[in-house]
């Protein structure tokens, strides 16, 4: 699996690089974010996989969120990397050639490449983790948790190739907004979510709305645990 998953980046991605990855694992978790966040909270770990596929699906509300997940949820905590499906427009430029070298991989949000799903579920069936940010792009405001259809989606593909896959909800908040030099951040995970199987509308609409009631939940936690609680939509 891993070759089949090497010759499949290689059309998207270079992987983790041996000699970036780490680096950037310290310039973000042990400068950066030390730097940003005088205190960092993860809260229930325990729902977080350290084995076998997962798609993380976090709320989006600041560009700090991709430096959270790592920390979080990446090599130091669980033993493994974060391979984050990112914007065709965030791959582009310097800033593409870094996040290539991170194990990140473009998807067209409006017409997915099938190059694209399939390295994403070679990864999981891989065992590894993906991270994916279901509402496409970051809302700084307080509002209603929005989903696009790309995740459960992807998910159903997976299944159909007899790889299972849990969806963990996963909120982010911070002390103050947008984030501040010395403030406060904070990260929830919530209970694993089962994908319904691909062609029950109801179902999968169900589980959309059930998807981002949690990811709103674990929001909420960290939100609070921040002194900002959500708002009631």
């Amino acid at each position: 699996m891993q070759a089949a998953v090497a010759t499949r980046e290689s059309a998207l991605s270079v992987g983790i690089d041996r000699f970036w990855a780490p680096l950037a694992m310290f310039t973000t978790q042990d400068l950066a974010l030390r730097l940003q966040f005088r205190e960092r909270l993860v809260l229930h770990p325990e729902h977080l996989p350290h084995q076998g596929p997962v798609i993380l699906a976090p709320t989006h509300r600041a560009r700090w969120d991709a430096l959270m997940l790592p920390m979080a949820a990446g090599r130091r905590v669980s033993g493994r990397d974060c391979r984050f499906m990112v914007t065709t427009t965030e791959m582009r430029g310097l800033q593409g050639w870094f996040l290539q070298r991170l194990g990140c991989f473009p998807v067209d949000q409006g017409r997915p490449s099938m190059t694209t799903l399939r390295l994403a579920i070679d990864l999981l069936a891989d065992g590894q983790q993906l991270v994916m940010f279901p509402e496409g792009r970051i809302h700084r405001k307080d509002e209603a948790i929005q989903l696009r259809p790309g995740l459960v989606r992807l998910a159903q593909l997976a299944q159909s190739r007899d790889v299972s896959v849990p969806v963990v909800p996963v909120g982010l908040g911070y002390s103050q907004a947008p984030p501040r030099p010395f403030s406060r951040a904070a990260i929830c995970f919530g209970s694993a979510l089962t994908v319904p199987p691909k062609g029950d509308r109801e179902a999968t609409r169900q589980f959309n709305i059930k998807l981002a009631a949690a990811m709103h939940a674990a929001e909420q936690a960290a939100r609070t645990a921040m002194g900002r609680p959500l708002k009631s939509f």
